[in-house]
């Protein structure tokens, strides 16, 4: 009995060491324990495998035991930096050239006016394209020329008036109206004239009978007629002048900016 009883304590003995023999030492399924294990290499072989950047760092090594500094490696900002320097030093001025202005190449615009009916307006643009510009009519509101205008001072008392018009009656003047005139006071009007000559020789008229008449042009809102000009860098300032002579009109004109340039 105590044989059979050994025999079993020896089995189960002997399958406690297997298994605690197995989960320890025994290899896994698919390969050695000793493959994870890392492999002794000698110092020829390291050497050999080393990465290109061992150099750099032997370099260094060598450069600190030396007690210099090695030089740093550009980079590509640094380079570009390099090349604009290098091309502002051999610029022979001294300094780098600045880019092209686009001011340089633009046109201005201006107006030439005001006319004061079309016809006239199409003979200024006429002369203007004889001289290679390109005019282009705008039509604005402004101030129409109306003519000259003459007049008398009105009396302060109403036997004055009726004195005053008798006397230019018999000098011939049946047309003078009472109507206003500046400032809104009241006025005797001896005639609007479109030709000053035919002002001028009114008023002479009425300085014969002793009287001191008032010539002074008259004007009212209306539409006039400008030409905008595009001239370019190269082209001269328009003057009135440019324009030829028009029946004494054309020393009214004016050359100025266009709207909104």
């Amino acid at each position: 009995m105590r044989i059979l009883k050994g025999i079993v304590f020896a089995l189960v003995l002997a399958n406690v060491v297997y298994f605690l023999w197995s989960r320890n030492f025994a290899p896994p399924a698919g390969g050695s324990r000793l493959a994870a294990v890392p492999r002794l290499a000698l110092a020829s072989e390291a050497a050999a495998s080393a990465p290109s950047s061992a150099p750099a760092s032997a370099a260094a090594a060598s450069a600190a035991q030396t007690g210099t500094v090695a030089p740093a490696m550009p980079t590509a900002a640094s380079a570009a930096s390099s090349a604009s320097t290098a091309a502002a030093a051999t610029d022979p001025a001294g300094s780098v050239a600045a880019p092209p202005s686009r001011a340089s190449s633009a046109t201005r615009c201006i107006s030439v006016g005001p006319f004061l009916d079309v016809a006239e307006a199409a003979r200024a643009a006429a002369t203007l394209r004889r001289g290679g510009y390109r005019p282009q009519q705008r039509v604005a509101e402004g101030e129409v020329r109306a003519g000259v205008w003459v007049y008398l001072d009105l009396p302060p008392s109403p036997d004055a008036v009726a004195r005053l018009r008798a006397r230019l009656a018999q000098a011939g003047l049946k047309d003078a109206l009472e109507m206003p005139g500046p400032k809104g006071a009241t006025v005797i009007s001896l005639g609007l004239y479109s030709e000053p000559t035919r002002a001028q020789a009114r008023a002479a008229l009425a300085r014969t009978l002793g009287l001191r008449p008032h010539v002074t042009a008259r004007s009212r809102s209306g539409d006039v007629y400008w030409l905008d000009v595009d001239l370019k860098p190269t082209d001269p300032n328009l003057t009135p002048s440019d324009l030829g002579p028009g029946k004494g009109r054309i020393v009214r004109l004016q050359v100025v900016s266009c709207p909104g340039a």
